[in-house]
């Protein structure tokens, strides 16, 4: 049964409101109320309110921006530059609003820390989007960075050499320590020609570090092991596996802990291979020929999250629309196998939720999660502790053609372990809570959310360079835009050739002058923004500000070199 569900707008920003019908998400009924964003937004450091929709192309992007619709300010920005070019003095376009846009009362205090995806540089912000401190590396994210309680920023790093994995799609390849004042203290390279860390990384309390590593395999292994030849495109496929790090040294760590996928898998193609079984028969397995698309990167892990008291590890597949939680107390001989470990089932999933699909306990209108990321229990001593939290992407044409930030509670029993009913999916069959706005709200891939001291939420919608802080009752109260990506683009084209004579205008065809109208004064720098992986907002009492200067600072502008041409 479907619901009407209104979205009420800022009435400074809008003339009329607006109604969205969709269909209720399985486990909910038609009369199930979500939040409407119905309070009046607060005008922030550059006057702008928080809810307004863009587009551009398929994706709905800029949310809670004042502004153009994306498409139209990009057709904008080119036709300036083709004017520019003819020396017509035609009308210059609008620029995006960057900055603060709402600061209400009920936003946490804290300090939030951003890695730009196009950028070296390591942010740290205070509550009016200003840099109270930022770190310079010498390497783009790959992609995830958090903030220790001794001060140390402990980051993934992108490599030069990425052999046979792309250079994109979260790519990594070494994992770095950096203390307060930028200096390198450690950096690892966690890639070879037949494996790569990428996407996320995990700082244990013993010191150590969790990574998800894709482990490249010969087709033949992938056949025997039970997948179908027909399935397979190119000479090999990924498989996920994770590492549990411990730093040696300033460069070399110690592999003390590690599980592989290829271990754990189930295929009821060919009973003459191996790991033949029905996958709806074995939710602790999974199915090596159910896949989302015919690629290498057949199952694209994007988290990692560890919880200390239970002694397990959830990580989340993009293309497999799950999150699985398997032991980590076992050795890494029991996570090859069925046995062994705290919960007697050795490195076996305990428990997964997202798409029951994905091995044969439902159909298309069971799945509950789209392209997720970020999935996380909420730790101990804040609202929903133990909870699961994640940013649920949404994809074009479902159910769910939107993003949202949902809770959900696991039926999990008091020793830790996962119940589920004979011949049923894992539940619960509904979230607990969630945000979202459709229409305004999506971010195809990356971003993530957290729940903040008091019960706010922070959204990170990263392809709508967005940050929005959100209370129980879904108000917004704070919300941050990261300015878009300035960079001259590259002189060449894909064959390598010069393409001056074809070259498009960017952002960086902007001239200076209208540039200086959305500088801010202690703000990231222009030339810093664009795309956000995560962003985590810490308390102002957090131990690593203690006797650190956090007054706001002037970062100075990166020099923007063009790639040289090939010859």
């Amino acid at each position: 049964m479907a619901k009407e569900r209104r979205i009420t707008l800022y009435p400074s920003q809008v003339r009329h409101q607006k109604t969205s019908v969709r269909a209720a998400r399985p486990g909910q009924t038609g009369g199930h109320s979500r939040p409407t964003l119905d309070t009046p937004g607060h005008a922030g450091q550059n006057g702008a309110l928080l809810n307004q929709a863009e587009r551009s192309g398929r994706v709905a992007t800029g949310v809670f921006e004042a502004g153009m619709k994306r498409s139209h300010i990009l057709l904008l920005w080119l036709l300036c530059a083709a004017a520019c070019a003819q020396d017509k003095q035609e009308p210059l376009p609008p620029l995006p609003t960057v900055g603060v846009t709402l600061k209400a009362a009920e936003a946490t205090p804290g300090y939030t820390l951003i890695s730009p995806l196009s950028t070296n540089r390591v942010f740290l912000l205070n509550n009016d989007g200003l840099v109270v401190h930022y770190w310079d590396t010498d390497r783009k994210p790959g992609q995830s960075a958090y903030l220790l309680e001794d001060g140390t920023l402990v980051r993934g790093g992108k490599v030069q050499n990425f052999f046979q994995f792309p250079s994109t799609t979260g790519s990594g390849g070494s994992i770095q320590k950096y203390d307060w004042d930028s200096n390198l203290l450690w950096s690892f390279v966690s890639s070879s020609q037949f494996r790569m860390s990428h996407h996320d990384i995990e700082p244990l309390p013993n010191g150590n570090i969790l990574c998800i590593v894709w482990e490249s395999y010969l087709k033949e292994v992938a056949v025997k092991a039970g997948r179908d030849p027909e399935r397979l495109q190119g000479e090999v496929l990924w498989f996920e596996a994770i590492f549990e790090l411990k730093p040696k040294g300033d460069s070399e760590a110690d592999i003390v802990w590690k599980w592989s996928l290829l271990d754990h898998v189930v295929q009821n193609l060919d009973e003459d291979a191996d790991n033949f079984g029905q996958p709806a028969e074995h939710p602790e397995l999974v199915d090596i020929n159910f896949m989302h698309r015919p690629v290498a990167d057949w199952i694209h892990m994007n988290s990692i999250d560890y919880n200390e008291k239970l002694d397990q590890i959830v990580v989340g597949s993009r293309t497999f629309s799950e999150f699985w939680i398997i032991d980590h107390s076992t050795t890494t001989d029991e996570a090859k196998g069925h046995t062994g470990g705290r919960y007697g089932h050795g490195g076996d999933l305990l428990y997964r939720w997202g798409n029951p699909r994905a091995w044969g306990m439902g159909d298309f209108d069971d799945r509950q999660l789209f392209n997720q990321h970020d999935v996380h229990w909420i730790p101990e001593g804040l609202p929903g502790a133990g909870h699961i939290l994640l940013f649920n992407n949404g994809l074009q044409n479902t159910e769910q053609n939107f993003s949202s930030a949902d809770e959900l509670v696991l039926p999990q029993n008091e020793d830790g372990t996962y119940r589920r009913a004979d011949g049923r999916a894992f539940g619960p069959e509904k979230v607990s809570w969630t945000f979202e706005d459709p229409g305004n709200l999506f971010s195809p891939r990356i971003s993530g959310a957290q729940r903040l001291p008091g019960g706010n939420t922070l959204i990170c919608s990263g392809t709508q360079h967005l940050l929005v802080e959100v209370t129980p009752n879904a108000r917004p109260v704070w919300s941050y835009k990261n300015p878009p990506r300035f960079r001259h683009p590259p002189p060449v084209n894909r064959t390598g050739r010069p393409s001056d004579s074809q070259r498009k205008p960017s952002l960086s065809d902007v001239p200076e002058e209208r540039l200086k109208s959305i500088r801010i004064k202690g703000g990231v720098p222009l030339e810093d923004g664009g795309t956000m992986f995560r962003a985590i907002k810490y308390p102002a009492d957090y131990p690593a500000f203690a006797g650190k200067d956090l007054s706001v600072k002037n970062v100075p502008r990166p020099q923007l070199e063009l790639p040289r041409v090939s010859q």
